[in-house]
This record gives structure tokens, C-alpha cells and sequence, in this order.
């Protein structure tokens, strides 16, 4: 089968008993946001939301809520789909063996764009920003945004839908100094197809053209977000998992129009015409701040008969967006390693936020005559790791040789940090990258999009085994105090982080403590705001850990030392993660929003039994 729309699928999972209805009036600001955050966290049903506050149109979330329910909705294309990302990768199979890959060669060929009539049911009618559900996810966000768009644009050199880009960027609706009905915002990060797009608009003087569609058959939305192979398009994407053929049209203005959109936007960018966006409470658990993104002009707002809206809420994973990763994960298979060579695997870690944090295997085949094994392949592996597309956002790149072990879990936290533990020389194994490009929404760095990497390459024999509980010989200054998170690494209570020179100061303080203790087994401290939190579990620990540090500024050691400018330690790292002034601020839930759910969840609500 295959959606024809949105209401189809959301008619397919209430059938399946996999969707709920909201039938109590519920407010787009912060309510509505509450409801799912809380259904998400109890792995609940998808939501049609029946009555929003002030909005004639119903919306729906949480549809890509599980995986199993994502697998559910692909459940006749999901294998066919796989297939064919194998086959992008690799050509030679279906000539070694035709017979088993032509179904799927078929599918790619049936999966092409089809030009339909412009009077498709997206026709229907027309309507204002102001009448689109006003969903605002956070109490500092700026104002409502488009959480789940596709937005379509197009080569100027080479216009058509073939060489045209579907991205998920965020839009931001109303708010900051946009003017109602006539300007929103358009923010997205770097390493986006559309912004070389922009930029070649931008060299001919001429506005880019931007269609952002909302809704439409769930394959849609999946193709916006799928990091797919050089030269498979998205719109080819989306028919082939969808089943059906993405129908599309030009308006009298030249925008292209999915016709099975609910929703679609169009309007124009104007080289180098900004204004602020934001905040908004993003993935990695904290607002992205206010800066100035790209403007556009709103031309039109098509509908389709009975529209439904389309939306998610982004914060702290695990969210919404963490089942698209993994179904993505799923599809794509091994893409990324095999277009890096030496490369096994590789894990943007999501309970740290994705980009700040990468976990990878790869060999280490350059030296097999010598006993000593040492990083060397690895290096060059993780060089290339932290130059390919949006991986080199990344800040810390944990990465070690499968030989040492093959059957290493990369998706196991605490078993692969301790292999790298085990094994790293911290006075030769860490490589760091200054003054680089880190990711928009992360503010640990000294800039926006500005800041810092480390690699930390591992291959060898174990050179210490870990510590179970803190060593008794620990004797920390009376200011700090340590809790165990795991075998080999303590989070450290220490005073508010003031500035670089109370910090130094502090840490001096430790070195001066801590250099002349035996600590080979607690090879890692992290420095925290609180580290009952902290060390309560471990993706409190990779979110605190990663999140709040830029590693250039704030790595540091016992017995640090810098010769022919590689730094290095002779005693435990440190990672200083505290919260620092230039930081965002983190998420927290609205209480009056909390309220609502909680009504919802009585006896005779629509969420009973549900959270």
C-alpha cells in the first residue's frame, strides 16, 4: 500500500489502534507541546490534536513517535527501499545478480516525480500565516515555527525538480520583527543543500524561490531528513518508500507545489536580506539564541480540502526526531563507512545531542609487522571522518580499531568508552582542531557556528583496567567532590564557573592536589554543576559532558604538558562541563502546560491509561 495522504495515514494508525484522539480544547502555545512530550516519553500513540485553541485547522504529532510505528507506516516498502540505498552504493550487485535486484531497480524507475494538473486537491483553497496552528513548543521560544517541513528548492543553473533540494529547516511563523502574513523565517545550518542554492542566487543578484510544504504521505516528511547518497534525489526518495509516485506542479508564479501537501508556503529569499530568528528550544536541550537568518517574502498559503497540520517538538533527546535517526540508521545501512575507507561504523550519539559527540570504528592495518600497536590508519580515518558533510560538525570523536575487538557494540555507551579508556595514552592519542566550525544550535564554542574539535584515536592493547568504585587514594580539595558514572570516570562537583581565570585557578588547584597520586584507573574527571545529576545515568553524563564543553578551552589534565605544540597529560583528563555565561539556557516544561496533561491523564480524559 501506499499513502495517498497525510489523512490516510492518520486513518491507517487509528484503525491499527496506533492513534489517539485529543478531543478537549487544547492551547497551541506550550500545551499542545506538553501533551506530546509527555505521550513521546511514555513510547504512547500518535496525537490528533481535534480542538486548538484559536485554530480552524486540526493537527497531528508523535506519528514517527517509535520506530516500531515508523516501521509500521513503511511496512510494505521499508525493504525495498534498503535495497535500493545497497544498490546506490553499490552498482556491481545487481549485475553480479540481476534477477534478485530487478524488482527494485523497478521501483527506483516507478518512484520518478509525476507532473500533475495544477487543479490537485492542494488547490482547494488559500489562507493566511495567522490561520496555521500558532504551535509554540517552549516558554522562551520567539514564537511559533514550522517543526516538521519539507522545504523545496531549486537550483538556479539547473531548474527542475531533478536537481532540486527537500530539507527539514525550521520556520519560524510569526514573532521577533516579521510582519504577520508577509515575512517568516527561514533558519537553517551549515552543510544544507539549500544553502547552495542561496549562494548561487545570491552571485546572479536574483531571489531564490523557497516552497515549504507541510504534511502530504509520512514518506514525505522521512525524505526531507534522510541523509541520502550523491545523485538519489529526494522526491525519487519519498515515492520509492512511500509507494507512490511524488506529485507535484507549478503555480502561476513558477513555485513548485507538492500536490499532496496539506499545507504549502511559498514566498522569496533576497540576496543577503536577514532579520532575527529566534530563540527556540532545539535538539540538543537548550534555546538556540537569537541571530539573523535568511527572510522571506510570503507569496501564498495553499491548503487542501479538510488540511491537517503536521508538527513535532524538539528538545533533549530522547525525542521525536531520535525514531528518525534510527529508522534512518536502518535504511541507510552502511553508506557513511563505505564512502570512508578503513571505516566500520560510526554513531552521532543521541542522548548527547548528535553532533557534539561521534562514536566510530575503523582498522588499523598500517604497521601488522610491528608488535606495538598505535594509532596511526585511525588518525587518518578520523581526518576524514571530521571532513565529510554535517559529521564535520562534530566536536569529540571517540574512535578505536575493530581489530583490538570485532564484536565491540558502537551503540553501547558505557562498553565502548570503556575500550577507549582502557587503552587511550592520554599523553599521545588526543588530537585537537581550533578555531573550526562547530554546529549552529551549539553554544559551548566561542562563536556562533565557532569553536573547537578533539579526536581521541585508540588502537592497541589495554593498558589499565578501570575502577569500579572512587580509588581510595582520591584526596580532592574541600571545594570539589566526586561521584562515580561509570568504571573509570568521576563527575566533580566544583564551585560556579565564573571566568577562564577563576577556572585555570581551580584546576591548578586539583593538578596541585592530584599530581603525585597514583590515578592510572580514573583516567577521566568531569567537572560539573551537579554531579548527583550528572552521574545519575549515563545520558545525563554524555549530555552534560558534551554539551557544555568546547574542547580547546576546556580540556585539561594532571601533569599536562605541550611538546612541539601536541598537548597532552600524564594523569587523569579533565573535561570542564560546567555552565558557562555565554552558554543558552536549558529547557524547562512550563508548569501551567504540565497542569494540562495532568487534567488530560484523569479518568475520563483523552490521555487516561496513556501517561
Amino acid at each position: 500500500m501506499g499513502y495517498k495522504s497525510l489523512q490516510h495515514c492518520v486513518d491507517d494508525l487509528e484503525n491499527h489502534g496506533r492513534l489517539i484522539r485529543i478531543k478537549e480544547e487544547v492551547d497551541p502555545h506550550l500545551e499542545a507541546a506538553a501533551i506530546h512530550l509527555r505521550v513521546y516519553e511514555k513510547q504512547g500513540p500518535a496525537l490528533y490534536f481535534e480542538n486548538l485553541k484559536g485554530c480552524k485547522f486540526p493537527a497531528v504529532s508523535n506519528l514517527f513517535g517509535t520506530v516500531e510505528r515508523s516501521k509500521f507506516m513503511f511496512r510494505d516498502s521499508l525493504d525495498k527501499i534498503k535495497t535500493l540505498v545497497e544498490l546506490k552504493n553499490d552498482p556491481l550487485k545487481a549485475i553480479k545478480n540481476p534477477l534478485k535486484y530487478a524488482s527494485v531497480s523497478l521501483t527506483a524507475l516507478s518512484a520518478l516525480p509525476m507532473k500533475v494538473s495544477s487543479n490537485a486537491p492542494i488547490s482547494f483553497g488559500k489562507c493566511r500565516i495567522q490561520d496555521i496552528p500558532g504551535i509554540v513548543n517552549w516558554p522562551m521560544d520567539g514564537g511559533p515555527f514550522v517543526t516538521m517541513p519539507q522545504v523545496y528548492t531549486e537550483d538556479i543553473d539547473k531548474p527542475g525538480i531533478m536537481s532540486a533540494n527537500l530539507g527539514m529547516y525550521r520556520i519560524q511563523l510569526q514573532g521577533n520583527d516579521y510582519i504577520l502574513n508577509e515575512e517568516i523565517g527561514l533558519h537553517y545550518q551549515l552543510h544544507r543543500g539549500i544553502g547552495v542554492h542561496q549562494t548561487k542566487a545570491n552571485a546572479q543578484n536574483k531571489p531564490l524561490k523557497v516552497s515549504i510544504f507541510v504534511g502530504g504521505p509520512p514518506a514525505h516528511p522521512l525524505a526531507a531528513v534522510m541523509p541520502l547518497p550523491e545523485g538519489l534525489s529526494e522526491m525519487i526518495f519519498a515515492g520509492a518508500l512511500g509507494n507512490r509516485r511524488f506529485r507535484y506542479f507549478y503555480d502561476n508564479e513558477g513555485f513548485c507545489i507538492s500536490a499532496d501537501a496539506d499545507f504549502v508556503i511559498t514566498g522569496t529569499v533576497q540576496p543577503m536580506q536577514n532579520k532575527l530568528e529566534g530563540p527556540f528550544g532545539d535538539h540538543l536541550g537548550y534555546y538556540s539564541l537569537t541571530h539573523p537568518f535568511p527572510l522571506m517574502k510570503v507569496h501564498n498559503v495553499y491548503h487542501k480540502k479538510n488540511p491537517i497540520w503536521s508538527f513535532t517538538v524538539v528538545g533533549r533527546p530522547p525525542q521525536e526526531d531520535t525514531s528518525f535517526g534510527e529508522l534512518i540508521h536502518e535504511i541507510t545501512g552502511s553508506a557513511i563507512p563505505q564512502e570512508i575507507p578503513g571505516l566500520h561504523a560510526v554513531n552521532a550519539v543521541d542522548a548527547a545531542g548528535v553532533h557534539p559527540l561521534l562514536f566510530a570504528i575503523g582498522s588499523e592495518r598500517y604497521t601488522p609487522y610491528l608488535s606495538e600497536r598505535k594509532p596511526q590508519e585511525i588518525l587518518t580515518i578520523a581526518n576524514h571522518i571530521l571532513g565529510k558533510n554535517q559529521l564535520s560538525l562534530a566536536k569529540y570523536l571517540f574512535i578505536c580499531a575493530k581489530e583490538d575487538r570485532p564484536d565491540l557494540d558502537i551503540y553501547n555507551i558505557q562498553a565502548f568508552l570503556s575500550h577507549i579508556l582502557q587503552r587511550i595514552d592520554l599523553s599521545r592519542d588526543l588530537h585537537f582542531y581550533t578555531k573550526t566550525t562547530i554546529d549552529t544550535l551549539d553554544y559551548s564554542g566561542s562563536g556562533l557556528n565557532t569553536g573547537s574539535k578533539v579526536a581521541f584515536t585508540v588502537a592497541g592493547s589495554v593498558k589499565r583496567d578501570l575502577c569500579n568504585s572512587l580509588p581510595d587514594n582520591l584526596n580532592l580539595p574541600n571545594i570539589f567532590e566526586a561521584k562515580l558514572v561509570m568504571p573509570g570516570v568521576a563527575a566533580v562537583n566544583a564551585p560556579q564557573y565564573i571566568d577562564e581565570a577563576s577556572a585555570k585557578a581551580e584546576i591548578d588547584l586539583l593538578n596541585e592536589s592530584l599530581k603525585k597520586q597514583d590515578l592510572n584507573n580514573l583516567p577521566l574527571l568531569v567537572l560539573c554543576d551537579d554531579a548527583g545529576f550528572t552521574a545519575k545515568n549515563l545520558n545525563n553524563f554524555v549530555w552534560v559532558t558534551f554539551t557544555r564543553s568546547n574542547p580547546a578551552t576546556d580540556i585539561s589534565g594532571i601533569n599536562s604538558f605541550t611538546e612541539h605544540k601536541h598537548w597532552g597529560c600524564k594523569g587523569p583528563l579533565i573535561i570542564d562541563a560546567r555552565i558557562k555565561p555565554h552558554h543558552a539556557p536549558p529547557l524547562v516544561m512550563d508548569e501551567k502546560a504540565e497542569a494540562k496533561v495532568d487534567e488530560l491523564a484523569k479518568k475520563g480524559g483523552s490521555l487516561y491509561g496513556i501517561v
